[in-house]
């Protein structure tokens, strides 16, 4: 299956082509326009995201929309993550901030948060979510990943690397995004299905009948 992925961002592209394998993610045509993320949700801004590149290319499209949640900030900055800073801040502009606004001293827990989407041009939707619980570090280590990577340590290696720290393997087998991918892959997996003539059941006859 061939899927139109509803992003401009080439990491995600990147990310969730080798997540969605066997299934073909395409990057999203120059003319389609997407909508801005208004929803008060991932899965919202997930679902019209999908649903703008599916009507405008006529093929199934995917979506992602994700963000980080601090305790400390009762959830922010959540869907707000890619502009927390401000509409045209970047990546280094966003953690400097989450990370001066969340105390030292204070409760440093976040979470990793992915809603994906799929949308077909039948009317099809599927919505799947990924989670990642961690801790903020101090101050950003590593030089892998994107968006907050550099500052957020995973509870599930126990060893104080930051996202931006590990191999791309064990950030994928960890990360909210891997999560919410493997999930879809398995809802895509049963959309296959469904799309599949029925099973004819006994075999068929012999020519010139049962003897």
């Amino acid at each position: 299956m061939r899927l139109v992925l509803a992003t401009r961002n080439e990491h995600k592209l990147r990310e969730l082509s080798a997540l969605t394998a066997p299934f073909e993610l395409h990057p999203l045509p120059e003319h389609v326009h997407l909508p801005p993320e208004t929803g008060t949700t991932f899965a919202d801004n997930a679902l019209g995201k999908a649903r703008a590149a599916a009507t405008a290319t006529g093929r199934p499209a995917v979506a992602d929309d994700s963000g980080i949640e601090a305790q400390a900030l009762r959830g922010a900055p959540g869907v707000w993550s890619a502009r927390y800073a401000g509409d045209h801040a970047g990546d280094e502009e966003n953690l400097a901030k989450l990370l001066h606004e969340v105390p030292e001293d204070g409760d440093r827990r976040v979470a990793y948060v992915c809603a994906l989407a799929y949308v077909d041009p039948g009317g099809r939707e599927e919505v799947v979510h990924g989670r990642c619980e961690g801790v903020l570090a101090l101050e950003p280590r590593g030089s892998g990943g994107f968006g907050y990577d550099p500052a957020f340590v995973p509870n599930d290696y126990g060893d104080g690397r930051t996202m931006a720290e590990l191999s791309p393997e064990e950030k994928d087998a960890i990360s909210h995004r891997g999560r919410a991918a493997r999930a879809l892959v398995k809802r895509l997996r049963e959309v296959e299905e469904d799309r599949r003539p029925p099973r004819l059941f006994g075999g068929a006859r012999r020519r010139g009948g049962a003897r």
